[in-house]
């Protein structure tokens, strides 16, 4: 029986044991969240990098087998002509589901950022 694999202890281990294309898309996530909520603190949150303002959470990532998925805690309360965030769970929360670098659409993204940063801001 072959031991489990251990849980990553930092940021940069988490997303260091990712496989392409996964990889990719969470460091090009990471990044964006860095630029695009400066006011926020960055932890591991149950495992995946999580998003803090004050300790309360704004957005996260979680990496799957197969795909990563954002999450945004009040991204219910932001405007998405796209139709790509997804509601998801109870409370505010919505998500979207990237599966390699060329799903990360930048604008969009940017002003999902924008709102969420608003939001925050209120």
């Amino acid at each position: 029986m072959t031991a489990p694999i251990p849980a990553a202890t930092t940021i940069a281990a988490y997303v260091e044991k990712q496989s392409e294309p996964l990889a990719s898309v969470v460091t090009a996530l990471r990044a964006k969240f860095d630029m695009g909520l400066p006011e926020t603190s960055t932890e591991l949150w149950h495992g995946h990098p999580v998003w803090l303002d004050d300790g309360i959470p704004v957005a996260g990532i979680k990496a799957y087998p197969t795909f990563v998925t954002v999450l945004f805690w009040r991204g219910q309360a932001i405007s998405d002509a796209s139709g790509k965030l997804n509601a998801s769970g109870s409370a505010e929360m919505s998500e979207f589901k990237l599966h390699g670098p060329d799903d990360l659409d930048d604008t969009l993204f940017d002003g999902w950022l924008h709102q969420i940063s608003e939001l925050q801001a209120e």
